[in-house]
C-alpha cells in the first residue's frame, strides 16, 4: 500500500467514526464519495478538515465563516449533501 493509499484508508476511517453519529453520516459519505479522487493537496485538507472538532464542522457545515484554507473543501461538502442554497 503506498503512502496516499495509506491516507485515504485513514481519512475515510477517520470520517466515518467521528463520535456523533451526525457527522459520521455526513463525512463519512463525502470521503466514501470523493477521497479517491483527490489530490494529495485536496487531501490534506480533508485531513486537516477531520482534525478539527464536530461542533465546529457542524458550524461551517451550517454557514458560519470557515477558516479560508477549508473553505472550498466545505462548499464542496456543502455541495455534495445539496446543502447549498
Amino acid at each position: 500500500m503506498t503512502s496516499i493509499e495509506s491516507r485515504i484508508k485513514r481519512a475515510k476511517f477517520r470520517a466515518n467514526h467521528r463520535g456523533t453519529k451526525e457527522m459520521d453520516i455526513v463525512l463519512g459519505r463525502f470521503a466514501e464519495a470523493e477521497a479517491e479522487g483527490m489530490s494529495e493537496d485536496r487531501l490534506a485538507a480533508l485531513e486537516e478538515l477531520l482534525s478539527q472538532p464536530d461542533p465546529e464542522i457542524d458550524q461551517w457545515i451550517k454557514g458560519r465563516e470557515v477558516p479560508p484554507a477549508l473553505a472550498s473543501l466545505i462548499s464542496d461538502l456543502r455541495r455534495f449533501h445539496r446543502l447549498e442554497s
